[in-house]
């Protein structure tokens, strides 16, 4: 079967991990500091808290944001239920904006419609697909409202602003929180991590991922417990604040290392891909690509058809079992959050949000992974051209 989506691992990956196994640390070592130093380097970001996944890191994102009872996380309508469920985690709200029809990303008109109508106290963007949202406006409009902004970049490691800067600088943000999961850029097998240039919000992510624990001598809240007879208790930790074990090991953490050594080769390979389907895809009456004019900047973590199932007299359905058929995997990305039973509680309206719905009624994503080799990418463009074309 050719999947949506996959890892790439190659014998430098395998040593890398090889090598912590027969270590003194496979988890709490020097490699998750040194992994994090290299990320920020990266994407031009002043720190990084690794962790297990982007949930936690949405999640911890949350707390930081001091969402609560009472406060309000504004997200897109189009993407994984971790986005939303990030403020619910925290006992906070979670609202949506509708989608721009040609980005798919957070639609700028839908969040001035809804700030208008509701007090926002985070934005949480999405880059969806791997293009990165208009966060030059995202910013002008925070700033209106005082709201916190954390970018969702789970699709966009490797991908740019309109600028040329790089996602996860956090230049037009307070924290960008990223996936490693096996389909996005690199893996880490599970595992996230969070960016952000505020020392405060740093030091705060760093407790909270380890059980909101404080073992810096200068950062002790009940420093007479730290001594006895002015020397320094070598045991002594402070739980700070009610915190998680969000803690990445140092075996993922050697594979991420190795893979963020090919992130160019993964991220210029899948341009490469998503061009080719482009060129291959520009002429068929019944399908259109997203996001076809900004492969230069995104990381290109999915490629998705737009279909009109009607004139194609097929449902989706069906043409995914045909797709199965001829050895081809395809996803839909995604059901609309508000769709889900747990948010149909919530009476949110349909009618709101017409742009979601209709991408989600046309959306298919087709194979797109840095091993998709020639053979391969001509057989699911030959496949596509007959079963939709």
């Amino acid at each position: 079967m050719i999947p949506y989506g996959k890892h790439h691992i190659d014998k430098d990956d395998i040593k890398a991990v090889i090598k912590v196994l027969k270590s003194e640390n496979l988890t709490q070592g020097p490699l998750i500091d040194y992994f994090e130093k290299k990320v920020s380097k990266y994407v031009g970001a002043k720190y990084s808290v690794a962790v297990t996944s982007c949930t936690a890191g949405l999640h911890l994102a949350s707390i930081v944001s001091k969402i609560n009872k009472g406060k309000v996380l504004l997200t897109s309508a189009i993407t994984f239920a971790s986005t939303a469920n990030s403020a619910l985690f925290c006992g906070g709200e979670t609202i949506f904006a509708d989608i721009d029809k040609s980005t798919i990303n957070i639609s700028i008109d839908s969040i001035k419609n809804t700030i208008s109508k509701n007090k926002v106290h985070v934005i949480a963007p999405v880059h969806f697909g791997g293009l990165a949202c208009d966060m030059k406006k995202i910013k002008q409009i925070g700033k209106k409202i005082n709201a916190i902004i954390f970018e969702d970049a789970a699709h966009a490691f490797g991908a740019k602003y309109s600028d040329g800067s790089k996602v996860g600088s956090c230049k037009y943000s307070d924290m960008t929180i990223f996936s490693f999961h096996p389909v996005k850029s690199i893996a880490t097998g599970e595992g996230g991590i969070i960016t952000t240039n505020n020392k405060k919000i740093y030091e705060q992510l760093k407790r909270l991922r380890n059980h909101g624990l404080e073992k810096e001598q200068e950062k002790f809240l009940l420093k007479k417990n730290a001594f006895t007879n002015d020397l320094k208790n070598p045991w002594y930790y402070e739980m700070q604040e009610l915190g998680y074990n969000y803690r990445i090991t140092d075996i993922q953490c050697a594979l991420g290392l190795s893979q963020l050594k090919k992130i160019d080769k993964f991220i210029n390979k899948r341009k490469k891909i998503a061009k080719k389907y482009d060129l291959a895809f520009e002429n068929l009456k019944n399908c259109k690509p997203i996001q076809k004019n900004m492969r230069d900047f995104s990381s290109n973590h999915l490629y998705v058809l737009k279909i009109n199932f009607k004139k194609l007299g097929k449902t989706r359905a069906k043409l995914m079992n045909e797709f199965r058929k001829t050895g081809i995997m395809t996803q839909v990305h995604y059901i609309p959050v508000i769709s889900h039973p747990y948010f149909k509680k919530k009476n949110y309206d349909e009618n709101d949000f017409p742009n979601a719905f209709d991408y989600y009624d046309s959306a298919l994503s087709i194979p797109l992974y840095y091993d998709l080799n020639n053979k391969q990418q001509l057989f699911v463009i030959d496949q596509v051209k007959k079963l939709i074309g």
